[in-house]
Order: C-alpha cells, then structure tokens, then sequence
C-alpha cells in the first residue's frame, strides 16, 4: 500500500491511488468492528491527543474509539476550559503539547487554516476533523466508504449533495473526492446557501430540488449550520423545509435505488423527512456513523506507519 502523507489535512492533497488506499484498509477495518474481537495493536505504544475546539459528538467519539481499539493511549482535551481561555496562543498550546511528545493529534477548530498552522509546529502527525468552512476529509472518507459500499463503485456517479453549501466543510471536501473519482457533482440549494462561483468548481448548480435530484445514485442532506450564519439566508425553517427538505416527493425523482445520506447530527423535518431518514432501503445514515470508526482507524494506522518509518531513517 503506498500512502505518502505525514499528516491528512485535506481531501486536496490526496490523489486518488492514496484514498483507494485508505478505503480499503477501513473495509478491513470495518470487518473487525463487526467481529466479537475488535482490537489491533497498529497504534500500540503511541499517545493520541485529541483537541477539540469545537464540540463534536459524532467526531469526537469515533475518533477516541478508533484510537482505543487500535491500541493508542487516547487523552481528549477540553479546549474550553484549557489555557487558551487564559489567553495562550494556538501556537503556544501546540508547543506546550508537543513538548510532550504525542504520536498523533487530531484537531478541531472553528477557524479555517488552523489545523494547517499546527501541523507547520508539531512533530508529530496531525488529523483534521474540521476546521471551519475549510475541509473536514475524514468525513468525505467515511461518505465515499459507504458510497462505495453501497454502490459497488465511486467512479462517474451522480451525486446531489443539497442544503447548507455556503457553511459545510462537508460539502467542500466531498466535492474534492468526488471529484477525483469522475463522478457526476451537483449542488442544490437556494441561492444564498450556494456560494458565489460555485459553478466553477466543476459541479453543477440547481436551485430546484426536484431537478437537482434528477436521476440521482446519491442524495447527501446537509445541516442547516446556524451557528456559522451571520444574516438572514432563509426565510424560515418551515419555507426551508417545503422547499428544500428531503420528503419522498422529492426523492422520487432520483433513481429507485439511491441512498440517503447525512453527516449528521440531523434536524429532522428541516433538512429530512424523520420517515426517510430512518427507511433501512434508502438511508445509510446509520452506516455512516459505523464507517467513521473504520475510516478514522485506517487513516491513523497510515499515519503512524509513516510516522515510525520516518523516526527510524
């Protein structure tokens, strides 16, 4: 397997060889975790930090188990009580940390270029689980998975990927992978939730729900992220919904077998309709959660492959 990163910041730096690589090693993954067995010793004798800026359920917890269950001594910082409340740099609490010697450190952060900063004053290898409106790759690596899973493939397939554009680190990264992949991206949502230029991003832009799932393989539902919203970009969460949320209406006009995705966590009548959300011949939301462990072990175990073999030249 040829994996060539220190760290995985984004999806825009990987080429398509290195996350074929990393998916199959998470279907592997994904095996032991489903198996009565569920650890390995990739990550035995390494220190795991997780710091979390930016509360996170989802990510936070996958990230620790994906640790714990290959064998890393795991240690999660409460960024909000920590001394950056005191008025410590970003870049003082990375020396401070990396004084200590971590192997790996998987960061959080509201602020886009964050996580690229630290990783210019660490040693050790560094995972991005979202900075700002930036990337958040272990997320499009854990969609593409069960994509892959469900589809057979990601090469040329039509994908929707609706709602919340202008704020989703999400859609930013799935739209790099996907991209690579050859398959077919299209944007839906209303105007002020697409950002400005993004037709030349090699997708396509639709601002009617029923034609943007046309035909659809795909539909990935985004979050409505109100906490990064500075101004009115919906009229309500009502209108939203009647025009934009996720109902059978509007998924009859994708393909008769394409799968329901969101990254969660979900508001449900807003983005998606509770009944579809949780229909097991359409949804895959639930997998997605299962496929973020196997994705997050895969990539740490890479990592850390490099990491000793670069401590050993």
């Amino acid at each position: 397997m040829t994996f060539r990163q220190d760290h995985l910041l984004g999806i825009e730096s990987l080429a398509p060889d290195e996350i074929a690589v990393i998916l199959d090693l998470a279907d592997s993954y994904a095996a032991l975790n489903r198996g009565p067995e569920k650890h390995a010793a990739a990550l035995a004798g390494l220190t795991q930090i997780n710091m979390f800026f930016e509360t996170s359920t989802r990510t936070q917890a996958s990230f620790e188990i994906a640790g714990l269950r290959l064998g890393a001594d795991v240690m999660s910082m409460s960024m909000h009580a920590s001394s950056i409340k005191k008025g410590e740099t970003l870049i003082d609490t990375a020396l401070t940390l990396n004084a200590m010697h971590p192997d790996l450190l998987v960061v959080r952060h509201p602020q886009s270029g964050a996580v690229d900063l630290l990783a210019q004053k660490v040693t050790c290898a560094v995972l991005n689980a979202g900075d700002g409106r930036h990337e958040h790759p272990t997320q499009a690596l854990l969609d593409a998975l069960t994509i892959r899973r469900a589809k057979g493939r990601l090469h040329r397939l039509t994908v929707a990927i609706c709602g919340d554009i202008s704020h989703s680190r999400v859609a930013r990264s799935n739209i790099w992978l996907l991209g690579k992949m050859e398959s077919r991206i299209r944007l839906v949502g209303p105007p002020t939730l697409i950002p400005t230029g993004a037709a030349d991003w090699g997708v396509e832009v639709f601002h009617d729900m029923a034609q943007g799932l046309e035909g659809a393989d795909v539909v990935m539902m985004l979050r409505l992220q109100n906490e990064r919203m500075d101004g009115g970009f919906i009229p309500s969460t009502r209108e939203y919904y009647h025009r934009y949320g996720l109902d059978a209406e509007k998924l009859a006009r994708a393909k008769p077998d394409a799968i329901v995705m969101h990254p969660g966590p979900m508001n449900r009548g807003v983005e998606i309709d509770g009944t579809i959300a949780d229909d097991i011949n359409r949804s895959v939301i639930q997998e997605q959660v299962e496929m973020g462990v196997a994705v997050r072990m895969a990539a740490m175990d890479l990592l850390a492959r490099n990491l000793r073999a670069r401590r050993a030249a």
